[in-house]
């Protein structure tokens, strides 16, 4: 596939999206198409599939072979700027796959996940095939994306799916007719580290196997894994290409300087991915005084809190959780095993695990918003398992959440400041001048000017609507902030400036915080104790540090190993190790 001066304008703008692109895929290379969001990626990538919106001009040309691999493009190319439909439909899941970077908005919420594989292999496939055929190959498909549980997830909705696993559903529908070209937009964004692992190591077999994959993505340590070749996108053009071992080590734009100085690194792996090249401990990390009982630092808290003779209770404490779904005509899936947990006044507590591990089961245990078959929950002292309305009132007021996906989370028909202002109108006495004067301290406190307030949803960025759901969170100044993946979706130079802003934030108002994450070099950055789950059970909890440079569990150590690190050679080296272990 080779794209030539491709440029994409919208009606009323007087800037490109995207202007003069050059590239070409490659079978069994993978080309990374790097930059902050914004940049023109994606609208590139979906220009090219003619998948834009009426008020987007394409111009230039895509050009995509349907010949053998190993032949010119221009032999037997058909070209799809300005395609018919007829031409786009030809080419379109049979001959180009798409992962889509959102999920929830990619998959027909009222169509199972089974139906919505069977219905791309029935419109794309040469030839009849039976229904047993069919199913065979759905289930296929499910378990090479990493699902094990083929007919489960086969017969599931997309509620009914973790983020993760709706991702990896997204993949077996742009793999089911074995496309010659996949684009792959943001396709580890919602996935945990070992999953990730397992989709990057499917990338580098499909191309092995002759496909051409372009890979759209802010995550530079993904890059180092599996691209061949890197081109790096700002404000709509292409401002440096290059081997991805020349990117890596000798950026010759400051702009790729900075995309790289921006990705956060996990200091703890230098103890746990090289043993073998450590035999004698030299340089080893030495277990902080935080190992031993009672010493650990925890966030928030001063000295006088240690030498209380009577310590604030925890404002959090869930005992023996228990949460499970269940579902007419399926098995009831026991989402949370048994835990146990607590947060103190001021702590920020990290939770991590694999993609359906339950680590958003329990944040949402935590805010009433999941049953809870056994166990307690005590929020500020309120039982929160089977609390009245009015019970849970104070749980509310104290209680603000900051959800993965901003854009979903805020209502699309009000203003940033009609948002804003919801839990105030809600929970408070504020008449209307005190209110605005309130929504304009707390963007000023996130750093969004005050005329954000009269803006949408859709007229701002993913950072700056991020900002937003944080301000939101923070409106009552509430004594509990539970952050699910709240970076997962922003690029590395905007997540970045957000964990700043909340470690910032959280320093100044003392609120406790639950964050939920599966990348363990930000929960490195910002929490001071850290619980790993598996499967619903927590295996290990910690200090933070402790729980990644000296894990005691298989499982932790797994989730460890399995970080990619922005370094080329580095990747090579561990993905030779583990073919020779194989």
């Amino acid at each position: 596939m080779s794209l030539r001066d491709v440029t994409v304008r919208f009606s009323g703008s007087p800037v490109a999206a995207s202007e003069a692109v050059d590239l070409d895929l490659v079978p069994g290379r993978v080309l990374a198409l790097v930059g902050e969001s914004g940049s023109g990626k994606s609208v590139t990538a979906l220009g090219s599939l003619g998948l834009l919106p009426q008020a987007a001009t394409m111009t230039g040309s895509v050009l995509l072979s349907r010949d053998e691999p190993g032949r010119s493009v221009s032999e037997g190319a058909v070209e799809l700027v300005g395609a018919d439909r007829s031409v786009l439909d030809s080419v379109r899941g049979r001959l180009v796959g798409t992962i889509f970077q959102e999920p929830s908005s990619a998959l027909d919420p009222l169509v199972t996940i089974g139906a919505q594989i069977r219905e791309v292999i029935k419109t794309h496939s040469d030839q009849a095939r039976s229904r047993s055929w069919i199913r065979d190959r759905v289930h296929e498909l499910l378990g090479r994306v990493g699902l094990p549980d083929a007919e489960r997830i086969a017969a599931s909705y997309p509620h009914q799916l973790s983020g993760g696993q709706l991702q990896r559903a997204c993949m077996a529908v742009a793999l089911a007719c074995n496309p010659k070209v996949i684009i792959a937009d943001e396709p580890t964004t919602a996935l945990d580290v070992t999953v990730q692992a397992e989709i990057l190591n499917l990338l580098r077999q499909l191309t092995d196997e002759g496909m051409a994959v372009l890979l759209i993505t802010h995550d530079m340590a993904v890059v180092a894994d599996v691209a061949d070749e890197v081109a790096v996108m700002r404000k709509g053009h292409i401002i440096e290409r290059g081997t991805v071992d020349a990117i890596f080590n000798d950026p010759q734009h400051s702009y790729t300087r900075q995309l790289l100085d921006a990705v956060p690194r996990l200091d703890a792996i230098r103890t746990t991915l090289e043993p073998q090249t450590n035999p004698d401990g030299v340089g080893a990390v030495e277990p902080e005084t935080g190992d031993e009982p009672g010493t650990e630092e925890v966030v928030g808290r001063s000295a006088s809190d240690e030498m209380s003779p009577e310590p604030a209770p925890p404002l959090v404490e869930v005992t023996d959780l228990n949460v499970i779904y269940r579902a007419r005509r399926r098995k009831p899936v026991h989402a949370v095993r048994g835990v146990s947990l607590a947060i103190e006044p001021g702590e920020v507590l990290g939770l991590v695990g694999e993609s359906g591990s339950g680590k958003s089961t329990i944040a949402g245990a935590l805010a009433g918003l999941v049953p809870v078959a056994s166990g307690t929950v005590r929020v500020a002292g309120v039982e929160v398992a089977g609390a009245s309305r009015r019970a849970m009132l104070p749980v509310r007021r104290s209680t603000g959440i900051v959800y993965q996906n901003p854009a979903s989370a805020l209502n699309p028909r009000r203003t940033v400041g009609a948002s804003i202002a919801e839990p105030l109108m809600l929970h408070s006495t504020l008449d209307s001048s005190r209110r605005r004067a309130r929504v304009r301290q707390l963007l000023e406190q996130v750093e969004l000017p005050a005329s954000m307030a009269d803006r949408y949803p859709h007229q701002m960025s993913g950072g700056q609507r991020q900002r937003v759901a944080i301000a939101r969170a923070l409106a009552l100044d509430p004594r509990l902030v539970i952050a699910d993946e709240p970076t997962s979706a922003l690029d590395v130079s905007v997540q970045a400036k957000v964990l700043k802003l909340l470690m910032d934030l959280q320093a100044d108002l003392g609120f406790a915080c639950l964050f939920v994450s599966h990348d363990l070099a930000v929960i490195e950055q910002i929490a001071a104790r850290t619980v790993v789950l598996s499967k619903g059970r927590i295996v290990e909890e910690g200090p933070t540090t402790n729980v990644l440079s000296h894990p005691r569990e298989e499982y932790t150590r797994a989730l460890v190993s399995a970080v990619p690190i922005p370094d080329p050679a580095i990747q090579r080296t561990r993905r030779a190790r583990v073919a020779a272990q194989r």
